[in-house]
Parts: C-alpha cells; structure tokens; sequence
C-alpha cells in the first residue's frame, strides 16, 4: 500500500476530479485545494509528500506560488510538477528554474499523470532514505559520499558531486546555470553562470569511463540535461 499524501492545486473542479480519482486508484491520499492560499494552509499544516500544481490560477499563481515554497527553507524539499496547457508549454523552463521538479501539459492521460509522479517521489525518496541512486552502472551513495562505474570508485571535487547528486535525483529535464547555481551552489553565493560550465566539464571527465559523460547532455541555449534515452552533441 502506498503511503504517499498528493496534494493537488487547480481552480477548475473537473481537473481536481480526474486527478483525484487517478490517484486513488494508485492508492495514494489525495488533499485538495482551489486557490494558493487554500493550498499553502494545507501545505503548513498537512506537509504533503508531492503538491500537483496548476501553472494558471486566478489570484496568486502556480508559479509564483512555486517560487514561495522553494525559497522557504520549510517546505522547499516538498516536490512539485506542474500542470501546463499546451500554450505554456514554450515556459516551462521558467518552471524547472523555479526548483519544480517536473511539468506535464494539458491534456495528459492519468497512467502518464501517475507514472511521471511516480518517478519523482522514487527520486526524492531515495535522496532522503539514503539509498544509493544507479544510471547504467553509475551509482551514487548519499551516506558514504562515494561514486562508483562498474563498482571502480571515482574522484568527485565536492562541487562535482553535488551536481551529480542534483542531476541523478531531477533527470531528463533541462536546467539552466542559474537553477543549477542556486540549486548547488546556494540561492545566497554569487558565482558567475561560465563557472557552472567549468564544472560539468571536470564532471564530465570525471565519469567518462565507459562513456558515462554522455549522460550530462549540453542543451544549446537553455542549460543542461542529465539523460540516458538519446544523444545530444556537447560544447
């Protein structure tokens, strides 16, 4: 039995409806609210482990409600996908800027809907829980700080292995060096975004063995992707 509370934000009743059904159905708690400010006293109050989040709301938006909970130190761990319609879609980089964790566009299928929630609680738990975080023989120990390829340890500075931690535990998305700078250097650290680059190539070099830097896919004009499902050429 899945022991998960969802929290799902949508002014529109029909959406909350669906969704709720969907994620019964996957034995998760739902909770509900139409509006920001409904949501945030549930949040305070009920600590879900995963807020759906509707980008357009009257009054206090998705986004912006987004933008509150990942800068307070209380509820920023939470994680957050945000719900999109298609004419938002070229946005949705401004969304994973703001710390969310995953976005799907309207109109979406509830077997997707609860696959992609699935994926990011499996990230976020393992994170907590300290279990180590495997891609292709890559593996990552959170409680030991070790990185192994094929069990062979490997050398991370720390900032590199911050950013792998961040990117086994948000993958297939593109983040930008501003995210990436606030997400593992810290909001309040004033680093110039070229630094960013300095270090995905040392981390790059530094899982190379069997061809692992391929994982960290440089995206032109808009950031960086940590993907296994195809290639992109890198700077």
């Amino acid at each position: 039995m899945v022991d998960k509370k969802i929290l799902v934000v949508d002014d529109e009743r029909a959406i909350r409806d669906m969704l709720r059904v969907a994620l019964e159905m996957a034995d998760y708690t739902v909770m509900e609210a139409g509006d920001a400010q409904e949501a945030h006293k549930i949040i305070v109050d009920a600590r879900p482990d995963l807020i759906l989040l509707d980008w357009m709301m009257p009054g206090i938006s998705g986004i912006e409600l987004a933008r509150r909970l990942k800068s307070d130190e209380v509820t920023r761990e939470i994680p957050i996908i945000l719900l999109t319609a298609k004419s938002e879609e070229d946005n949705k980089i401004q969304g994973l800027d703001l710390g969310a964790d995953d976005y799907i566009t309207k109109p979406f299928s509830p077997r997707e809907l609860v696959a992609r929630l699935r994926a990011v609680l499996r990230r976020s738990d393992a994170l907590a829980s300290g279990e180590p975080i495997a891609v292709e023989g890559l593996c990552l120990d959170p409680v030991s700080h070790r990185v192994t390829i094929s069990d062979l340890p490997i050398q991370l500075g720390p900032t590199e292995y911050r950013l792998l931690e961040f990117f086994l535990t948000h993958q297939e998305r593109v983040y930008s060096r501003n995210h990436l700078l606030d997400c593992v250097w810290g909001g309040n650290v004033y680093v110039e975004e070229r630094t960013v680059d300095v270090h995905i190539r040392r981390l790059r070099k530094a899982i190379q063995l069997g061809g692992h830097d391929r994982l960290v896919q440089t995206i032109r004009g808009a950031g960086y992707r940590f993907s296994n499902k195809f290639l992109v050429t890198t700077e």
